[in-house]
């Protein structure tokens, strides 16, 4: 996907978590969706520094900087949404570009895609866009629901460590 798009989901992903995690309305929607949606936008546009250093859907469009932007909120205390945005750039990348990303750089250049994607410049790009964000956010609401509703009560460990990076 091109940088627009990128924006484009990042935007409504922000919007869409803010509105998920504050449902009231007001400015406490508001607060929550500038709190969620800056980062997220930030965080959207880190993979893509590798067009001007690096090489393209490489150097930063791979799993070791979602680990050091998901470690960064536990080691410094800020930055806890960037890492969402990290990963809807990837899921772009993944399930709507034709071309995928090397998730597993620099150990391996063998870049990873689903066969569903289309081309950045297709006319139907931003539309595949669409369809990939709304589908991000009901899983959002699906795992924030899951959360409040006791669903993972089983693994307290791994819902204790996901609460603080998603905010809840």
């Amino acid at each position: 996907m091109n940088k627009r798009d990128h924006v484009m989901n990042a935007v409504l992903v922000g919007i869409g978590l803010g509105a998920l995690v504050e449902p009231t309305g007001g400015e406490t929607m508001v607060e929550a969706i500038l709190m969620i949606g800056v980062p997220v936008l930030l965080g959207a546009l880190v993979p893509d520094i590798d067009t001007v250093m690096g090489d393209h859907r490489k150097t930063f469009h791979n799993l070791p900087l979602l680990v050091g932007f998901a470690a960064f909120p536990y080691t410094f205390g800020n930055l806890q949404y960037v890492w969402i945005g990290i990963v809807t750039h990837y899921v772009l990348d993944v399930a709507g570009n034709t071309r995928g990303i090397a998730l597993f750089y620099p150990l391996l250049d063998r870049e990873y895609g689903l066969p569903i994607g289309v081309p950045a410049n297709s006319h139907v790009a931003d539309v595949v866009t669409l369809l990939i964000t709304g589908a991000e956010l009901a899983l959002a609401a699906v795992i924030l629901r899951g959360m409040d509703a006791g669903w993972f009560q089983s693994v307290p460990s791994a819902v204790d460590a996901v609460r603080p990076a998603l905010g809840v």
